[in-house]
């Protein structure tokens, strides 16, 4: 009886760990911001405080075409995305205070290593479908239009 007992709750134990241990849930519910590159349009989610920012595009499976994340950070900073829990594909670039796009990464599906920024002073970060800047002609250098500032974002 007793062993019976202790499989029963070191099932409960294991079963308990192993949600702890799972990839959170998607954010869907963030604020949206229309952002505008060139003749392109995307709607972004704003990831705008620290929780957000962390948890990012974590457990989702797709991203529609012109559907992207925004990272808006408190101030200029050096900055690093990897892609813990994050089965899609994205590219990200790394934007300036005046919107302008400083550098574009392409990030590798659930790949923990560090993309660190060249420039120390990102204040966004825009996370797409992996390869949707080439194909939209979108370099470094180009200015992003309807970014949110860090004092109205949150």
């Amino acid at each position: 009886m007793h062993l019976r007992i202790f499989i029963i709750l070191q099932a409960l134990l294991e079963l308990g760990c192993a949600e702890a241990l799972a990839a959170p849930k998607p954010q869907f519910d963030l604020p949206k911001a229309s952002l505008s590159l060139g003749t392109n349009i995307l709607t972004a989610q704003v990831a705008a405080d620290e929780a957000a920012r962390e948890r990012g595009l974590m457990s989702r499976t797709n991203l529609a075409e012109n559907e992207a994340m925004l990272f808006v950070f408190p101030r200029p900073q050096p900055v690093a995305f990897w892609m813990k829990d994050t089965p899609v594909p994205l590219s990200v670039a790394y934007i300036g205070p005046s919107g302008r796009v400083f550098e574009i990464h392409d990030l590798k599906p659930l790949d923990e290593t560090p993309v660190p920024s060249v420039s120390e002073a990102v204040l966004y970060a825009l996370e797409v479908p992996q390869g949707w800047f080439a194909k939209h002609g979108i370099l470094a250098g180009v200015t992003i239009g309807g970014l949110p500032s860090p004092a109205t974002a949150k």
